[in-house]
């Protein structure tokens, strides 16, 4: 896969999570869907601290960017 296509990838996902509002979901499917959510968290954690340490072992930063 080219860079182009992971980094776009990289924005959908983005894009997808944004999109996610929790507050809208009633407590039976928070409640029903907190199993499948956790994991899906846990594993997200989990590569972008892999991604991040991988750039970080680069010798570069990983900075917010700033607003215009």
């Amino acid at each position: 896969m080219s860079t182009n296509e992971v980094m776009a990838r990289l924005g959908a996902a983005v894009s997808a999570l944004g999109d996610i509002d929790i507050s809208a979901w009633s407590e039976d499917t928070l409640t029903d869907q907190l199993g499948e959510l956790s994991a899906a968290l846990v594993a997200l954690d989990s590569v972008l601290s892999r991604v991040a340490g991988e750039v970080r072992a680069r010798g570069l930063r990983i900075e917010e960017p700033v607003s215009a």
